[in-house]
Parts: C-alpha cells; structure tokens; sequence
C-alpha cells in the first residue's frame, strides 16, 4: 500500500519539530531533521510511483468525510495520476535540494530553527495542493502555501521592507483567492460535487456559460497565485526573502500553483473555450510585459523575478493554446534553471556581502567559476538553445502559439529575444570586467554549490530525459500543434541566440552603448525602469482612495459617530436618569418627608380620580 499521506505527513513532522524545539536544538540537528524530513518525502514519492506505475488510472486513497450535508459529500481524499506524480517529482525534488543549499546559505542567521520550519511547512501544504482529490481540499493546500510564503517573505520581520512585501503578498493573493472561492461555489451549485472525477466526468454535459463563469473565476485565482497580469505586482517585491525562498517559492513551487490547477482542470477550460482564449491573452501579454521591464532593472533578484513573471506568462500561453503538456512540460524545465538562476543569484549575494547591485559587482568569473558556469548553463536553457532543456518546453509552447494565434507567436519569439538578452546582460555586469565592491568575494561552500550542479545538469539534459509531453499524452486532449517542427526549432533557437549576442554587444564589446540608448530613450527608459508605475497607479486609484474611505466613511462617519454615539449616548442617558435618582437619595430625613408627602398627595389624587370615573362623574 502506497499511503500517500505519509509524503506531506513527513515535511509537518520536520516542521512541528523544528517549530516547537528548534530553539534548543543545534543547528546540525535543525538542518538534518529539515532536510531528512523533504528527502524522505522524495524517496516516499519515488516508492509510491514505482508501485503504481504506470498509473494509467487515477490511484485514489479515502481518509475520512471531512463534511456531509445530505448527499453532498467532501472526503479528506488524496490521488495521485501522471499530473500528480509530475508535480510530486518537482516539489520534493527541487524542494531537498534547496533545503541542502539553504543550510549554508542560513548558516549565520539567527532565525535558522524558525526558517526551517516555515520551509517545511510550506512543503505540506505544496504537497497538499497537488495530492487533493477535490477542489476544497486543493483550496486548503492553496490557501496554506499563501500563508507559508507570507511567513517566508517576511522572513526578516525587522525589515519595514520585508513586512511589507509579506503583507503585500498576501493582500493581492487574497483577490485572487476570492474568485478561485467563487468557483468553488459555482462548481458544487452546477455539479453538487467538488470530486474531480465526478465533476470532470460531468462537465461535457453542462451550459458552456456556467462552465466559461467557473473557468474564468478559476483563472482570476490563477492570476493572483501564478502572477499574471494584473495580479502580478507581490512577486517582484517578494525577493525581500531569503535567496532559497525565492529560488524554492517564487520559482519553482509556488507560483506554479495557477498553472498546476489550470492543467488540472482542463477539462472545464477545453468544454469552455472562451476561457481558454482568455488563458493566452493574459499568458502572452504577461511574458511580454513582465520581459520589457526586466531589461532596465539592476537587482539581481528582480531581474530573475520578472523573469519568472514572464516565463509563467509563457506556460499560460501553452495552456491557453490547447498544449496543456507543453505548459506543464515548462513547468518543470522552468524549475530546473530557475532554481539554478536564484540559488547562484544567492551564491553571488553570499560572496559579496549581501550586495545585489549588479552596477557594484562585475569580474566574480575568477572568483566564483563553479556559480559562474552553472549560471551560464540555465542561461542557456532559458535562452532556449538546443540541446539545453528549456529549448525543448519552449519550443511546444511556440508551435502551439502560431496554430492557435500567429500574432502571440509574434510576441512569444520577441519575448524570447528579450529573455535571452537580459538574463546574459545580468551575467556579464555579475561575472565580467573589474570587481567593483568591497571585501574579498569567494566560492560558495560544498553545500550551496553541489545543490547549484545537480541543478545545472538538470538544466542542460532535463529536456531530452524527461518527455513530459510524451508522458502525458494520454491524459491531457492531444493539441493540434503536437510535433515537431524544424523550420520553427530553427527559429526559435536563433532567436535565442540573437539574444545573447545581443547583450555580449551591449555590455561586453560595446559597453557605452547601453548608457547612451537609455539617454536617447529618456521618457521610454524611465517608463520601464519604473516598471511602468503600476505600483504607484494601483496606490493611487485603489490604496490610497480605500485607505481615505476608510478613515473617513467608516472610522469617523460609522466607527465614531454612529456607533460610538450610540454607545455614548446610552451611557449618558444612564447617567443622567442616575444623577436624578441620586438626588433623592440624599440621606436628608426632611428631604425623605417632603417626597412621603408628595407621593401620598400623588397617590389620593389619583384614587380620586379613579372613584369619579367608577361613579361616572365627567371632569371637566
């Protein structure tokens, strides 16, 4: 018996042990009991597909009913098919060799314990997400990772700047996360199910609008997740984590999230149709977007992370083109030399003191040779040169590009062109010409750089050993763009290569040129160096009008004046009736006589009163 429990099960174990006695522990015992507890899920996840293979058919585990509400039923019930076990791969996969790095790389921090256990705790959730067999129990890993990269992200919580792209994270998540709760509404009132099998089964014979309404609200919830446009803002300022969170979270894992559910339901994408149109809209505009801006930045994170903006934006085309392979098939080659390109990023970072500058660094080739060629080799893969692995995901994406849409292919190519160009412009102002910081800059130790080669090597060779496509071409409706196409192989290829010449001209051979477009751009370049300002439009049009409604309507109009003038207001009526009852209750006996004498009188008149109206006297 597999028991698929046991692979997110392991990671909490790392995680509730390092959280309640990491502070205790060394930091050797912290490490081993973190990383031993993702190597043993990998190994777990290894034995289970072993077993189950070849996994034809979903492999479904039934824990216990989680809710019940007359026949509407949602199980604790995890599944594992070939989507799953792709996932699982990369999770656990990438995961322990990340958590590898990160002992070194976290060796001196102080919150090493604390670190550990959010990363382990952000492992049970991943898992979660992909193993659910229903949407609410998806829900749950997806809401669960938005909490663990929330803790991660504000990791450094004495960093106003770290706080605040935690919180920053977390907000704009919450709105995607409300239409992907939507839909989750939608889909039990249209199916009275949330079972994948039972709603996929189900969705050829609905309305293709209810279905387009559930898909669309499912992407809104990609969109926040995945990073896509307009939803992408939280990732770029998401670097103010540590190196391997970004490398594990905003790389590898989590931000794949949207990409991973979209795939997942596929069949309420391909029965609705629109929506899918809608998929490579925001797909190819995000990519091309996301890349224009990464040309102009000088942060060495932020340039990998619009990086990773772009390339999710590339899987979405894939997705939205019908080529829902291709789009996973990215999916992990994108895991491989982006991972390769943030953890040799963070080796960069550890040599030289923390700085990320890429105007302050420059000639760390001699000094950091083993970060410098594996950077280079996921640079080539995300360039897209053959035979290097993100040459074979791109490649599908593209083919599915032009039959679906000539004009996204258009943009798809010059998107990469653009890749190409800023990732190697950032490798050359890292590696090339004369050191320009301070300090001695050194070779990161085994335990960072062994994790960057086997990375590296996935890199280059993930492509040609890992047929994703072929793997998952019985579980996903066969595109018509499948194949192979030489011409646009060659294409694709040399687009790539253009690139790189490119940024070799810009910033090795011709050095001033660079400097002297950005003067002759003027407005242009600093429209993109400011990312287009989207950040400060978005706190213009909706931060700060919520915050000043806020404060106005409803702190002092609702808040202070009619709640607290209610609660005030019924306090002083009470004073007031207490402060005349005080008086009398004086304590002075001729007080006391005089109100004896009052009410008496009180009393006689009214007993009069009532004798003449018995006697039918009318008082006049």
């Amino acid at each position: 018996m597999p028991y698929l429990w046991l692979i997110p099960a392991l990671p909490l174990c790392g995680f509730l042990i390092n959280g309640l006695f990491g502070r205790k522990l060394p930091k050797m015992v912290v490490s081993t009991v973190a990383i031993g507890a993702s190597m043993l899920s990998f190994l777990w996840v290894l034995y289970t597909l072993k077993v189950l293979q070849p996994l034809d058919t979903p492999h479904v585990e039934r824990y216990f009913t989680w809710i019940q509400s007359g026949e509407f039923r949602v199980g604790a019930d995890f599944a594992v098919d070939r989507l799953t076990a792709i996932m699982l791969m990369v999770i656990t996969g990438v995961g322990t060799l990340i958590h590898i790095y990160s002992a070194g790389y976290m060796d001196h921090d102080s919150g090493f314990a604390r670190y550990f256990a959010y990363l382990n705790l952000f492992m049970f959730f991943m898992l979660t997400l992909v193993l659910a067999s229903n949407f609410l129990l998806l829900f749950v890993g997806w809401e669960g990772v938005g909490l663990a990269s929330y803790l991660l992200i504000g990791f450094w919580f004495d960093r106003k700047s770290a706080t605040n792209a935690g919180n920053k994270a977390f907000i704009v998540n919450r709105i995607g996360d409300f239409g992907f709760s939507l839909a989750i509404f939608l889909i039990v009132v249209t199916f009275g199910s949330l079972d994948f099998g039972t709603v996929f089964e189900a969705a050829a014979g609905k309305q293709q609008g209810v279905l387009t309404a559930i898909a669309l609200l499912l992407l809104v919830g990609a969109c926040g997740k995945s990073a896509q446009l307009p939803l992408y803002v939280w990732l770029p300022d998401a670097m103010e984590g540590p190196t391997p969170v970004s490398a594990l979270i905003h790389a590898a894992t989590m931000v794949t999230a949207g990409v991973y559910m979209i795939a997942r339901a596929s069949v309420i994408f391909v029965h609705s149709g629109t929506a899918l149109d809608v998929v490579a809209i925001v797909g190819v505009l995000t990519a091309a977007f996301a890349a224009i801006i990464g040309l102009a930045q000088n942060d060495i994170k932020k340039v990998f992370a619009y990086s990773t903006v772009s390339q999710l934006g590339y899987m979405f085309l894939g997705l939205g083109s019908g080529a829902f392979s291709a789009g996973v098939f990215h999916l992990v080659t994108h895991a491989f030399f982006k991972a390769t390109l943030f953890l040799g990023a963070g080796s960069v970072i550890h040599a030289c003191a923390g700085e990320q500058d890429m105007r302050k660094l420059g000639g760390l080739r001699s000094k950091t040779p083993i970060t410098f060629w594996c950077l280079v080799v996921a640079g080539l893969a995300i360039s897209g040169i053959p035979p290097f692995s993100g040459f074979y995901s791109k490649d599908e994406i593209l083919l599915a590009a032009l039959h679906h849409a000539p004009w996204m292919y258009v943009v798809g190519l010059l998107t990469a062109l653009l890749t190409a160009f800023y990732v190697f412009r950032a490798i050359i102002l890292t590696f090339f010409g004369t050191y320009k910081g301070e300090g001695h800059p050194h070779e990161a130790p085994l335990s960072m750089t062994l994790p960057l080669i086997v990375l590296a090597f996935l890199s280059f060779a993930g492509g040609f050993l890992f047929d994703v496509p072929r793997y998952l071409s019985q579980f996903f409706p066969v595109s018509d763009a499948s194949g192979q196409n030489a011409l646009l192989q060659i294409v694709a290829a040399s687009v790539g290569a253009i690139g790189i010449l490119l940024a070799v001209a810009f910033y090795l051979v011709r050095p001033g040129i660079p400097e002297a477009l950005a003067r002759n751009l003027g407005g242009t370049y600093t429209l993109v160096y400011n990312k287009f300002f989207v950040d400060e439009i978005y706190d213009a049009a909706i931060v700060q009008p919520t915050l000043v409604g806020s404060r106005t309507v409803l702190l002092k109009g609702v808040d202070r004046g009619l709640l607290d003038g209610i609660v005030s207001g019924t306090g002083e009526t009470v004073r007031g009736a207490g402060e005349v009852f005080r008086q009398i209750q004086s304590g002075n006996i001729r007080s006391y006589a005089t109100w004896v004498v009052l009410g008496s009188v009180f009393v006689l008149i009214l007993v009069g009163i009532g004798v003449l109206a018995a006697s039918g006297v009318v008082i006049r």
